[in-house]
């Protein structure tokens, strides 16, 4: 059994105490982005039509691409399509907010018209499309997951396209009454600091009732120009100014942003967070990881995360984790209780493969300590 320490006791008791009996029914908004995501297995031995093995460790897979390398010889896969969804950050959002009961709205890439895939499990979810999405081949193994993606047109989306695609009056009819604003990921989208601007600059004067709530997911940034990671953070300050600005990274990722910001990382998620947070200024900032997540604000705080040895699904357990933690704020729970509630909403996620309902992410918060015996 794991020891868990006091403050993660504690923040597992602030979260039981103070979430409410249920949630919904207030409007949330997500953008910018928007993907195709084909699930996808690799087939190890064929021994006929139906009868097969899988590859199932990313490291051997990774093994077999460099013996075949220092062999200067091709190598060759199989793979199979176990399922099509959508995927992204509005989406994998949107979907978690439908089924706790909220109300979501979608501003982002879902085709010119929108495709059947996003129509059709979001024919109830108001939708704008921007351009086309990218598509992504998301292969789960049991020590990881490879994702190969094409980005769509998140290379050229910018302001100028959202607010000819959109407009401004509309965004702002969105966001007026709206509880929460999503936003990501910078990753796919390199010109995203001038939506962020934008928002600032034009949206956001015109609204009486603003969001209290800004999520922002600048997802893997190292494949991007220094200069654009740091108009992400100049963006996202900016944007603080005027709201409670929430950035949120995983384990490596916070990793990388530590190297941009502070000139170095480490081993600790923890000392990580706190690089992070100590050269970006905003209301906080989370790095969740496998085995804790940290939020760093008003103090440093860390949770211990229950992990299971056999997951349903984990591609987007980051996303789901910032549903639930965004959840958590606004239920008014402290950032510590908050990650209780992100890490709660992802455990249910991973374990299931689907989206939790309210009682489902109550259940697993009730029984958290359980979780690792």
């Amino acid at each position: 059994m794991v020891e868990l320490s006091a403050e993660t006791r504690e923040a597992v008791a602030a979260a039981r105490a103070g979430l409410p009996e249920t949630v919904g029914g207030e409007r949330v908004v997500f953008g910018f982005d928007g993907f195709v995501d084909r699930v996808r297995t690799v087939v190890e031995d064929r021994h006929g039509r139906e009868a097969f093995e899988t590859l199932d460790s990313l490291a051997e897979l990774g093994a077999r691409i460099s013996d075949s390398a220092a062999s200067n010889s091709s190598l060759s896969f199989e793979w199979l399509q176990d399922d099509l969804r959508t995927g992204g950050h509005t989406c994998h959002l949107a979907r978690a907010y439908a089924t706790l009961g909220f109300d979501p709205v979608m501003v982002g890439l879902y085709g010119d018209p929108v495709r059947d895939v996003f129509a059709e499990e979001f024919a109830d979810v108001p939708m704008h499309s921007l351009g086309s999405p990218g598509s992504t081949d998301a292969v789960e193994f049991d020590d990881g997951k490879l994702m190969l993606t094409e980005s769509g047109s998140g290379t050229t989306l910018d302001w100028a396209r959202v607010r000819e695609t959109v407009g401004v009056e509309t965004l702002a009819e969105y966001l007026d009454g709206a509880s929460l604003l999503g936003v990501g990921y910078v990753s796919w989208i390199p010109s995203l600091p001038s939506v962020v601007d934008g928002l600032r600059e034009e949206v956001w004067p015109r609204l009486d009732d603003p969001p209290e709530r800004v999520l922002f997911d600048p997802a893997d940034v190292r494949r991007l120009d220094e200069d654009v990671v740091f108009a992400a953070r100049d963006a996202v300050e900016r944007l603080d100014a005027v709201v409670d600005v929430t950035v949120s990274a995983n384990r490596f990722e916070t990793k990388v942003l530590a190297e941009h910001y502070a000139g170095r990382s480490t081993e600790s998620l923890r000392a990580d967070a706190e690089l992070v947070a100590a050269n970006l200024d905003v209301t906080r900032y989370v790095g969740h990881g496998l085995h804790e997540s940290v939020v760093v604000g008003d103090g440093t705080h860390a949770v211990r995360n229950p992990v299971t040895d056999d997951p349903a699904l984990t591609t987007s357990s980051g996303d789901h984790f910032n549903a639930g933690f965004a959840l958590g704020l606004l239920c008014g729970l402290d950032d510590a209780a908050a990650a209780v509630v992100g890490n709660a909403l992802a455990g249910v996620f991973v374990r299931t493969g689907d989206p939790p309902r309210y009682d489902d992410v109550r259940d697993f918060v009730d029984d958290y300590e359980a979780k690792f015996e």
